[in-house]
């Protein structure tokens, strides 16, 4: 797995050209977590639900695409990364710091908790 600072995933996102194929921002929070603040674009299967997901994720997106683990300090991310990789994806990456240190370090009007 690989991990990015939330200035490093910005700097990433934004280095992205149209034609590209942009990572799943996937945040693994809870839902009253996500709607509270989220980084824009980013889609929410919670922790306990991504288990039963998996397939139609892997439907939706394949096992190639790019994926960005997001939670709220980096630590659910990781873990639920470990267990995506283990379940055959091959592009997975961890926000670390998660939203909090997103909202730190990059969009100081994010609501924090």
């Amino acid at each position: 797995m690989r991990h990015f600072t939330p200035l490093q995933l910005n700097e990433y996102l934004s280095s992205l050209s149209k034609t590209d194929t942009t990572p799943l921002l996937l945040d693994v929070r809870e839902p009253w977590e996500f709607e509270y603040c989220n980084i824009e674009g980013s889609v929410l299967i919670p922790m306990g639900e991504l288990a039963a997901e998996l397939d139609s994720l892997e439907d939706e997106i394949g096992y190639d695409r790019e994926i960005i683990m997001i939670c709220h300090h980096g630590i659910r991310s990781r873990q639920m990364g470990y267990y995506m990789e283990q379940a055959g994806y091959k592009n997975i990456t961890n926000l670390d710091g998660g939203v909090e240190q997103w909202a730190e370090d990059v969009d100081k009007s994010m609501k924090r908790y």
